[in-house]
Parts: structure tokens; sequence; C-alpha cells
């Protein structure tokens, strides 16, 4: 039986950071950079051309000399805040009280914490004692992925069950001027803070997808592809040159389980310029079909586990048919992926 997807409601960081900022930024702290004028041609084609912030591009949380303690604490806190926010949204979007959530399930990586998201947000809401939670905190860029598979999952566990889906991220914090490598000096301008919340149903309360069967693969021998990494001068994100590829490694296996036909529609997670359109291609789609996911990453950056939430927000706007057969997918550290294959819902 399908899981009902609502309309996805995201909130940013307040701050909003041009490329050409960060591109003035990396010039002014590395200026004797060997590689500066390749670095900047690089950033300057992320794909980004705007994106938010939860704290000024200058605080020491972002680009100043703030260790570890302060970048955590800060992050979570801003990250507890935003997902406040886009689940209030979520809930008033569809008529309901927080007397009505019967799970919640959280995705978010930055910043740490113990007790987590889950139980942060349901004390801010007024959630029930007994709301069951689900907790993903490393999944990274696949997190909203996987938070929405996980609510399918508990919705089909318990038929009646009501689950709010939250994903937060404050990404700026691993903006950090000690990593000087290319592919950190894009991290710096590929990122950007949000969150956002939907609420998962096995009955439909409106427009939008419905999951239909879902998907996640561990690409073998890829765990130094993307990384965390933690040291005393805050978070870092470390990656590889095969990182380049780890998509390209994934899409043949989405497509296996996926099946020969092509999709309607894709919810696609903007990783970066190459990953929607490799993965807009595997697919059989047209850049046309992939421009939610284009147009959030110039707009808002990877939004992290954010991302496919945001993507799916946007698809409301241009809704496609009723029954149109569709796919979410979206790529994380491991390298693992999540999929879902679904279908529109007028």
């Amino acid at each position: 039986m399908p899981a009902y997807v609502s309309r996805p409601m995201t909130v940013f960081g307040d701050h909003k950071v041009t490329t050409a900022e960060i591109a003035d930024d990396i010039r002014a702290h590395h200026p004797d950079h060997p590689r500066l004028a390749a670095i900047l041609r690089v950033v300057g084609n992320c794909g980004v051309d705007t994106r938010y912030f939860t704290r000024p591009l200058d605080t020491p949380c972002i680009t100043g000399s703030a260790g570890i303690t302060e970048r955590a604490e800060t992050a979570f806190q801003d990250s507890v805040d935003m997902a406040e926010r886009a689940a209030r949204a979520a809930l008033d979007a569809a008529g309901l009280a927080a007397a009505d959530i019967d799970a919640i399930v959280t995705a978010h990586v930055t910043g740490w914490a113990v007790p987590n998201l889950d139980v942060h947000v349901s004390a801010r809401l007024g959630l029930r004692p007994t709301v069951r939670r689900i907790a993903l905190t490393t999944l990274a860029c696949a997190g909203g992925a996987q938070a929405l598979l996980r609510a399918a999952d508990l919705v089909a566990a318990r038929p009646g069950s009501t689950v709010l889906v939250v994903a937060s991220e404050v990404i700026s914090t691993v903006y950090n001027h000690a990593d000087s490598t290319i592919e950190s000096m894009i991290y710096k301008s590929l990122f950007g803070d949000a969150a956002a919340a939907a609420i998962v149903t096995d009955e439909p309360s409106g427009p939008g997808i419905a999951i239909d069967d879902s998907f996640e693969y561990v690409l073998p021998d890829s765990l130094d592809r993307y990384r965390g990494r933690i040291a005393t001068d805050g978070f870092h994100f470390d990656s590889t040159k095969k990182a380049l590829t780890a998509a390209d490694d994934v899409l043949p296996a989405v497509m296996d389980w996926y099946g020969p036909l092509a999709p309607d529609f894709a919810v696609i997670h903007p990783g970066s310029p190459r990953i929607i359109s490799d993965t807009t291609a595997s697919l059989g789609l047209t850049p046309h079909d992939s421009r939610h996911s284009t147009d959030t990453l110039a707009a808002e950056g990877n939004l992290g586990g954010v991302s496919v939430l945001r993507v799916l927000e946007r698809t409301h706007a241009a809704a496609p048919a009723d029954g149109a057969r569709g796919v979410l997918v979206a790529f994380g550290p491991g390298f693992a992926t999540a999929a879902l294959r679904c279908h529109w819902q007028a």
C-alpha cells in the first residue's frame, strides 16, 4: 500500500551569501595559494549562485577562529531552530496539531548532541511522550530520502499512523579555512543551510508523491569517497578523486531496480551539476525534467539531507499529471544511495 507525502515546507538560514562573496573570501584568506586562479574558476562554475547560512559569512563559526565546541553547539542549536520552524509550517499546511503525530523521523548530520534532533524537535513542538522516533544522524545528503523511506516503513508497519519527517542541516559549519584543497574550496561554495519537513500517511491528504517501493544501496569499497572528519578546529568534509564518479558507479544498480521504463518525473538530489546531469541522463530524462534540482542548486546550494525535500517542494509548483510515474534519488557518504519509486497523487 502506498505511503503519501505532503508538500514539504522548507526554511533557510537567515543570511544570503553569493558565490562572488565566497570567492572574495577565499581570495582574501588564501592569496598565495599556488592554484588560486583554478580554484576561483571552479568555484564560479559550481552551479551555485546564492545560498543561505544561519550565520553571517564573517562570523567565527564560519570563517573565523571558532573551535570544535563552539562550532558544534552553534550548528546544532541553529539546526533545531530551523527544524522547529519547518515542522510547524508542515503541520499548519496539513491542518494538523502536535497531538496528531504518531511518529517522527529526523535527518541531521551537522553539529553534535545527545539527545539528538528528534528529541529536541519533539519537545519544541509538544509531541506526545509516546511518539515513536527514528533519528538518522550520519546520512548527510541521503538523509532526506532515507527519512521518507523510513517513514513509509513506519506507515506500512502501523497503518493509520501519521509520521512527521524533518531534515535540518547547517553545513556552513564545515566552511573552514584550514582546508585548502580544491575539493574543500568547492565545498565552501557548494553548501547551504536549511530545514524541511513533510507529513507521511497511508491515505492521501492532498497532492504529492505516493511511495510505492524503496531501494538502498551501498557501493562496495567506497568508504573514503566522501567522509566527515572532526578536529579541534571544527568539522571537515573530505573526498577523493573517485568521488567524481561515485554517482555514475551506483546508477546501474539504481536502474536495475527501477526497471526499463523511464519515469515521467524525477526528484534528484542536487549534489552538483554533474550528479544532476548524469542521473537525469541515466533515467532517460531531459534537462527540463530535472530543472527543479538545477534551480535548487543555483538558488540555494546543496542542502545536504534537506535537498530532495526542497526539490520535491519545487515539484509541487509544476505538478506532474495524476498517476505520473516518478523516482526520488539521493546520494550520500558511504557511498550510499537511497531511492523511492513513486507516482503522483493529484
